[in-house]
């Protein structure tokens, strides 16, 4: 019995001993680690998560993970809000949290099942890191050509992309300004992903392209016999963004009456169904798009004051693509990227036919440029994209009758500004525009400053 016990206590010893160290290890992690069960009390909290999130691990250790943190740490991201799922697989996403403090951090999370050896479902293991620093610092350095699905790193499109990161933090209603094409739906749905709203509905409405009969059911739903063909009742756009983010494109084109009813919604968060009494609450967060001048139309008595104050509480103007000509190569290369995962393989695009983009206007902005794409792609079925694939519009584009250089077809305006973005360096700045080097080199021999 003697030895046996001193081999259990020696068991024992070992056991511990293997814990404490596990424990060294994942706190010498740069990486957060939480894990749970699946009634959300947290087992295991690192230094890392200490450090990102601001709370010490003895405050967290044993309670519900809602609990500890306010709401769900995963924002709507989370699984178990409701009641615990039966499994959980691996999945990668990035989020927006609080700290302790309140101070907002951009997190990226690795979140996995956990499995007892009966295969039984027993809790989740989240492995963390914070990004917002990184993202600051490229963005800071202009080494960003990309965030959050949009694509481009002219200087105003990272001013554009702070705005983004800035406004995923808050809930404010936004209003989005630029021309058509400029891609203020995906501006939107950046917004969205990038906040705690992320992995909730995002639901875009275009407003002017609704019959004014029907817009008020669409937006805010009816109950059946409201009126003829109301065979049951029906959610409306508000309603199915519960907990999310509901896009109002064209909102210029809203009439009056539903410019009221659209004030309600803004500042009490309810409406009522068409034909309905029951009053609806809804938790929307409200993002607009024009590409009218709103104060224009307030002045003119076609859009409300009160709203158009409502709706532009943070305003964000989306540049047009002349102004940030330095990513028409970067852009051509996303397109072409896209192409070939359709199949179409295209082995890239001469310095003649990227010079002739860059010196056209692109009244369409970036839908006409990927359309311009298309058709050269349709008409170049192997080979590099030449100018006599490009549509007539660009082909024109030309410095003189005789057959110039793609020298001869920069922009003065682009080349001075990719010489600006890279501190003066010419062979950064010809690799920046897509064209060769000693294309930019007679370019600046002809054109000195």
């Amino acid at each position: 019995m003697a030895v046996s016990g001193l081999d259990e206590l020696t068991n024992l010893r070992d056991l511990i001993a293997r814990q404490k160290n596990l424990q060294n290890i994942l706190d010498n992690l740069l990486e957060g680690i939480i894990a749970h069960d699946v009634q959300r009390r947290i087992l295991f909290f690192n230094r890392a998560a200490e450090r990102i999130t601001g709370y010490p691990r003895e405050e967290v250790i044993g309670r519900d993970c809602h609990m500890v943190f306010g709401n769900p740490f995963c924002g709507a991201k989370c699984s178990f809000c409701g009641m615990p799922p039966e499994t959980l697989g691996h999945s990668t996403y990035t989020i927006n949290t609080n700290t302790r403090t309140g101070e907002t951090r951009q997190i990226e999370m690795s979140v996995t099942g956990m499995h007892d050896e009966g295969g039984n479902f027993v809790g989740v293991l989240a492995a963390f890191r914070d990004l917002t620093d990184i993202i600051s610092l490229k963005l800071r350095l202009g080494e960003l050509t990309s965030f959050s699905g949009i694509i481009g790193r002219d200087k105003r499109m990272l001013e554009l992309f702070e705005q983004i990161k800035n406004l995923a933090a808050t809930d404010y209603p936004v209003h989005i300004t630029g021309d058509t094409g400029t891609g203020k739906e995906l501006v939107a749905n950046a917004i969205h992903n990038e906040s705690g709203r992320a992995g909730g509905p995002f639901v875009p409405v275009n407003c002017g392209a609704l019959p004014e009969g029907l817009l008020e059911s669409e937006l805010f739903g009816h109950v059946k016999g409201a009126f003829s063909g109301a065979i049951r009742d029906k959610k409306g756009r508000f309603e199915l963004a519960h907990g999310g983010t509901i896009f109002l494109d064209e909102v210029s084109e809203l009439p009056r009456h539903m410019q009221v009813k659209l004030l309600r919604v803004l500042q009490e968060g309810c409406f009522e169904r068409v034909g309905g009494e029951r009053t609806v609450s809804v938790d929307v967060r409200v993002i607009s798009a024009t590409n009218k001048d709103l104060r224009k139309e307030m002045e003119r008595g076609n859009f409300r004051e009160d709203l158009y104050y409502r709706l532009s509480v943070v305003p964000v103007r989306i540049p047009v693509l002349r102004e940030r000509k330095t990513d028409i190569p970067l852009l051509v290369s996303h397109f072409l990227k896209l192409s070939a995962k359709s199949g179409k393989k295209p082995s890239g695009i001469s310095d003649e036919a990227l010079s002739l983009m860059l010196d056209y206007p692109w009244p369409g902005n970036v839908r006409e440029l990927q359309n311009a794409i298309h058709f050269a792609l349709v008409k170049c079925r192997s080979g590099r994209i030449q100018p006599e694939h490009l549509p007539l519009e660009v082909r024109k584009m030309t410095c003189s009758p005789a057959k110039p250089g793609p020298e001869c077809r920069l922009s003065a305006e682009a080349v001075s500004e990719a010489l600006g973005q890279t501190g003066g360096n010419r062979s950064r700045a010809a690799k920046l525009l897509g064209v060769g080097r000693a294309t930019l080199y007679r370019f600046l021999e002809k054109n000195p400053a």
